[in-house]
C-alpha cells in the first residue's frame, strides 16, 4: 500500500533511461576493448577511463538505491522481503565482478595494450554485463512497481542527486550524457530542471559540449551496438 493514499506517484521510467546507460555500455565492451591495437596507449587509456567511470557510476547508483529505495520498500512492503534480500545479495554480486573489472582495467593500463590483458578487461566486464542484465531485468518487473505504488515523488527525486553527491569518476558529464540520450525531451527536461544547480551550470557550461566530442569517438559506438 502506498504510503500516501491520493499523492502523487512517482514516474520511475527514467530508471528505464540509467538501466539502458549499462545494458549498452556493458554490452559494448567486447567490440569497444577489443578493437584497441595493441601498443595504442592512448587508445587504451580512452577506453579504459570510459569504463573506470561506468563503473564509478554503477557503485553509486546502487548505492544510492540501498540508502533510498530499498529501507522504505522494506517498511512499507513487507511481504516483499524475499525480493528486497535478493536484490541485495545481487548488488554484493555485482560489486565482487565489478571489484575484477577494475583490477583488470588497471593491469590493462599498466600494460598499454598488452594481449592478454585486453582479453580479460572484456572478459571480466561480460561477466559483469550477464549478472547485471538479469538484475536489471528483476528491479525494472517487480522492484519498480513497488517504487510507483509505495514511495513519493519527494522521496524518489532524491536518487539523482545522491548519485551524483557519491559519483567518485573524473567524468560525470560522460554519466550525464549517457542517460539523457537514452531519455524522452520530456524527460531531458525534467532532468535539467531538477538538477542541483553547480550540476546543472556545469552541464550547460562545458559538460554537453564535452559529451558531445568524446561521443565522436568512443560514446557514438557504443550507441550503435
Amino acid at each position: 500500500m502506498a504510503e500516501q493514499t491520493g499523492a502523487p506517484r512517482p514516474d520511475v521510467t527514467d530508471m528505464y533511461a540509467v538501466h539502458g546507460v549499462f545494458r549498452d555500455t556493458l554490452g559494448a565492451a567486447p567490440r569497444l576493448v577489443g578493437d584497441v591495437q595493441q601498443g595504442d596507449a592512448a587508445r587504451v587509456k580512452q577506453v579504459a577511463n570510459y569504463y573506470d567511470n561506468i563503473l564509478f557510476f554503477l557503485e553509486s547508483h546502487h548505492e544510492g538505491e540501498e540508502a533510498i529505495v530499498f529501507p522504505r520498500l522494506r517498511a512499507r512492503c513487507p511481504g516483499e522481503g524475499d525480493l528486497l534480500d535478493g536484490l541485495e545479495r545481487e548488488h554484493e554480486e555485482a560489486l565482487s565482478l565489478l571489484a575484477v573489472a577494475r583490477t583488470s582495467l588497471a593491469t590493462w593500463l599498466g600494460t598499454d595494450g598488452d594481449a592478454a590483458a585486453q582479453s580479460a578487461v572484456a572478459d571480466s566486464l561480460e561477466a559483469l554485463r550477464a549478472q547485471l542484465v538479469a538484475h536489471l531485468d528483476e528491479e525494472e518487473m517487480q522492484a519498480l512497481p513497488l517504487c510507483t505504488e509505495n514511495l513519493s515523488t519527494e522521496e524518489w527525486s532524491q536518487l539523482p542527486g545522491h548519485a551524483l553527491a557519491g559519483y567518485q569518476g573524473d567524468k560525470v558529464w560522460l554519466i550525464l550524457g549517457l542517460i539523457r540520450q537514452r531519455m524522452t525531451d520530456a524527460q531531458r527536461a525534467r532532468m535539467l530542471f531538477h538538477m542541483p544547480l553547480p550540476a546543472r551550470d556545469m552541464w550547460t557550461g562545458f559538460g554537453e559540449n564535452a559529451f558531445n566530442e568524446l561521443s565522436a569517438e568512443v560514446v557514438v559506438e557504443v550507441s550503435r551496438c
